[in-house]
């Protein structure tokens, strides 16, 4: 039979249906393209050419039945094939590779690919932990069960710039570039069916604003005036308004001050870390940012501070708010009310450890050893741990600091004060 152009009308007529066995039409417009009806009645498309398993012989394969679709829908899915066989690739072949994507895409939600980066890449992090607690807040509480394909360009644009109108910059800045490592990580493991990046084309600087370093040092009366607000004797459970930032924030804050750390290496402390007796604190190589074990000499200060806190028989975290189990989180409104507090603003708890090693710079010890006390990793010093911990100088370095806090904490009166005062007492003894 002659090829014919079809049309819904051609195809709907009773004329179409043969008396016994079928009939063939072959369309006019697209190439291979024909519609079989039965005795029945029965109508379906069918796309007639040689397939790439079968390149000999031209064979018949079914488009679907009319009604399911439409003749339009015939012809664009007819086009779609024959697309596919000039390029090599058979049709059957194209369509279990998309079922399988779109299945997979069902069950590979965001949030599934995000605990798998962070549970297999996330050792190769220099801050696992933020990352972590970045991706489950600003990501995982957005786009958590979605396909992770879903994801577009428009909606991670949307997520950081609500972490910038918040005031918070840098973050968005991590933010971004944690997310931007997921998706690359994800499309090298050809694991879960992404082959393009949401966050490829996304240029920090027009989206946040250029990076600028921090160079932010508390002054002494700042730096007073928020150990202060961090000093209470108060237990947990005096939960209230008060000028005073209470347990578990006031003891971090305070740690941070004296040990120079960084807030989550002080915030994740578990007991099993701390030596009482031999006054040390190690920090497992897992926690640090450079990926080796860091041991925190503890003076004075620090040993009576942390004397002080609560033992929770729930879990080993040392700052808590769930006896133990998990480590303490929420320093956002912390922060907030610190500053609510103690009237200072402009900075961040990072900044804490920045003003901690200008005053160590002020020390008579070794610039070394100072770098040492803050685990600040240099060119040549990986051979320093490995021969020598440096235990007894960090100690050193971190006493004469927490010597140098308390002149802070507890400024001397200006010597001609002092003077009048001392006459005064005189006179009155005599």
């Amino acid at each position: 039979m002659g090829k014919v152009l079809l049309t819904e009308r051609f195809i709907s007529s009773p004329k179409r249906v043969p008396s016994a066995g079928r009939a063939d039409y072959h369309d006019a417009l697209v190439p291979g393209l024909a519609l079989r009806v039965t005795s029945t009645g029965h109508r379906s498309f069918n796309l007639i050419t040689r397939y790439p398993t079968n390149p000999k012989n031209p064979t018949r394969r079914a488009l679907g039945e009319f009604g399911e679709i439409s003749l339009d829908q015939a012809r664009e899915r007819a086009r779609e094939w024959l697309g596919l066989i000039r390029q090599g690739i058979d049709p059957k072949v194209a369509e279990v590779r998309r079922r399988s994507a779109e299945q997979r895409a069902q069950v590979t939600t965001f949030k599934v690919v995000a605990e798998a980066f962070l549970d297999r890449h996330g050792a190769k992090l220099a801050k696992i932990a933020e990352a972590r607690r970045m991706m489950d807040a600003e990501f995982v509480a957005r786009w958590g069960n979605r396909p992770v394909t879903d994801i577009e360009a428009g909606e991670v644009a949307d997520a950081i710039r609500a972490i910038v109108k918040r005031g918070a910059p840098y973050q968005a800045h991590n933010a971004l570039g944690y997310l931007r490592r997921m998706y690359n990580w994800a499309i090298g493991t050809h694991e879960f069916g992404i082959a393009v990046s949401p966050v490829e084309r996304l240029k920090p600087a027009d989206l946040i604003g250029r990076r600028e370093a921090r160079e932010r040092i508390l002054t002494d009366d700042e730096l007073r005036t928020i150990w202060l607000a961090c000093s209470t004797d108060h237990p947990p459970s005096a939960r209230r308004k008060t000028d005073k930032l209470f347990f578990p924030y006031g003891p971090v804050v305070q740690l941070l001050i004296l040990t120079g750390q960084r807030r989550d290496e002080v915030a994740h402390m578990r007991w099993s870390e701390i030596d009482m007796d031999q006054r040390v604190w190690t920090i497992p190589a897992s926690r640090m940012k450079g990926g080796r074990t860091h041991v925190v000499p503890l003076a004075p200060a620090a040993l009576a501070t942390l004397a002080k806190l609560p033992r929770f028989t729930a879990g080993d975290y040392v700052f808590s708010t769930d006896g133990g189990m998990k480590p303490v989180n929420g320093f956002s409104k912390a922060k907030v009310r610190l500053d609510e507090i103690s009237g200072v603003t402009g900075w961040v708890l990072h900044d804490l450890r920045r003003t901690a090693r200008t005053h160590f710079s002020a020390l008579p010890v070794q610039d070394l050893v100072r770098e040492l006390v803050i685990a600040h990793a240099r060119p040549g010093l990986h051979k320093v741990y490995d021969q020598h911990s440096y235990l007894d100088e960090k100690r050193e370095c971190l006493t004469l600091w927490e010597q140098r806090l308390r002149g802070i904490l507890a400024p001397k009166p200006p010597a001609d004060v002092a003077d009048i005062e001392a006459e005064r007492m005189r006179r009155v003894g005599a």
